[in-house]
């Protein structure tokens, strides 16, 4: 099967309206699968499907809705209802706070756990369910090297991000037989809107438009993602985080996955 044949008909990507998440719908627009694109931003978002259409002669599809708000996963659902899901991106869930934990509201945190957590474990039951059950389809979640550790200001971000990655590997091992491909993307310091008004906002740069200089680009980190789809469970997308997390742990993270899968296998009765 070619690459829309295996992951097709439709895309699915929550956070579209701009970044890494833009830059997916992009790639996976030129490769030939037809785009949901989820976002809180209409306007913004009617205008990537426009663009996106425009270049590449695919369907799209608008779905304006707030992550973090209850129930959302079952509109996402029921919006697309019609529609064969093949490849779900899960791009959201970036900290635009930024703030120490005990001075910010309560909701704050619980709204990111919603949406980076809950939503996501949702929305990969439902999709894959039917991936599983036609033997194909991919789903690529975005972590941070924030989930490596926890940091001062982003106790909860890092948190959430932790565990989107142990669910990625721990789905990586139970979809991979079903012909599913799952993977773990981390990312590091990425040049996107969203980090550029952070750093603006915080006195770093002069505007937020200033590009952050020696971060990652969208593209190199999409096309990276791409090139270790069936490479999982974990990806590491920044060439620093690569080398400094061999010099810090000598077994890689899909090792250590394969050797918690393997000895999981025994004490269940399955090895």
């Amino acid at each position: 099967m070619d690459f829309s044949e295996k992951y097709g008909p439709w895309a699915l990507i929550a956070g579209a309206s701009d970044g890494v998440g833009k830059t997916f719908a992009e790639a996976l627009a030129a490769r030939g699968l037809n785009v949901v694109l989820l976002a809180r931003r209409e306007a913004v978002l009617h205008d990537v499907a426009d663009q996106i259409h425009r270049l590449h002669n695919v369907q799209t599809r608008v779905l304006a809705l707030d992550l973090s708000k209850p129930d959302v996963a079952a509109e996402i659902h029921n919006r697309v209802s019609d529609l064969e899901i093949g490849f779900l991106v899960y791009c959201a869930g970036a900290d635009a706070n930024f703030r120490p934990f005990l001075e910010s509201d309560i909701a704050i945190a619980e709204q990111m756990l919603h949406r980076n957590c809950v939503v996501l474990t949702q929305l990969c039951h439902h999709f894959c369910t039917s991936m599983a059950k036609r033997n194909r389809g991919a789903v690529v979640i975005f972590g941070s090297g924030g989930g490596l550790a926890g940091a001062a200001n982003m106790v909860t971000y890092c948190a959430s991000k932790a565990f989107d990655m142990v669910f990625a590997e721990g789905l990586y091992c139970e979809l991979k037989p079903k012909g599913v491909d799952v993977l773990g993307l981390i990312l590091g310091e990425t040049d996107t809107p969203s980090l550029r008004q952070l750093r603006y906002e915080r006195g770093l740069s002069n505007s937020p438009d200033e590009p952050v200089r020696r971060a990652q680009s969208p593209t190199s980190v999409v096309e990276d993602a791409l090139q270790n789809l069936t490479k999982g469970p974990t990806r590491m997308a920044n060439k620093k985080m690569r080398w400094g997390l061999k010099l810090l742990f000598p077994i890689s993270r899909n090792r250590l996955v394969s050797l918690m899968d393997k000895a999981n296998q025994k004490v269940m009765g399955k090895g």
